[in-house]
């Protein structure tokens, strides 16, 4: 499967979680409850700031360059 993981900071507790770009529900901030990402049937909308991509996959699954 294609997608990325993104670091996402709480905008309530600044708690730094790993969240899937296409998660298929919502996505708690596992301190304080704060809703990080919500489902769109797609790519997730993200209620927090996206801090880095922590890692991208292609559509083979496999890892792909992040150029750094």
């Amino acid at each position: 499967m294609a997608g990325n993981f993104y670091a996402v900071q709480c905008p309530d507790c600044e708690n730094e979680q790993i969240v899937f770009g296409k998660a298929a529900s919502t996505v708690a901030c596992a301190v304080c409850g704060t809703t990080l990402a919500r489902s769109t049937g797609g790519d997730a909308t993200f209620e927090g700031e996206v801090i880095e991509t922590v890692e991208r996959r292609d559509a083979d699954g496999e890892l792909a360059d992040t150029g750094t």
